[in-house]
């Protein structure tokens, strides 16, 4: 497991994970930018209702990422099905 020193607001987090030290590090700029952007649009905004508000909005990318995946998989299947029915 690797630590990956991390910095978000301009704090240093020690982080370790299953994860590689590139991915680690892939993901705390990307939870960076998400928090500043937060901060830029509230800029009297306290750090943990930034992180509060941040965890929504990627919660939210998630579950349409979610949805849109389940669609894309279901109409794969209905597609999959049709083309057997053909071959048969």
């Amino acid at each position: 497991m690797p630590s990956v020193d991390i910095h978000i607001l301009g704090q240093k987090y020690t982080v370790k994970g299953a994860s590689s030290e590139e991915l680690i590090r892939e993901l705390s700029r990307y939870i960076d930018d998400k928090i500043r952007e937060v901060c830029g649009k509230y800029p009297n905004i306290t750090p943990l209702k930034a992180l509060i508000l941040t965890t929504f909005t990627i919660a939210e990318e998630l579950h349409n990422l979610q949805s849109e995946q389940a669609a894309i998989t279901k109409d794969i299947e209905q597609k999959a099905q049709l083309l057997a029915g053909i071959l048969d």
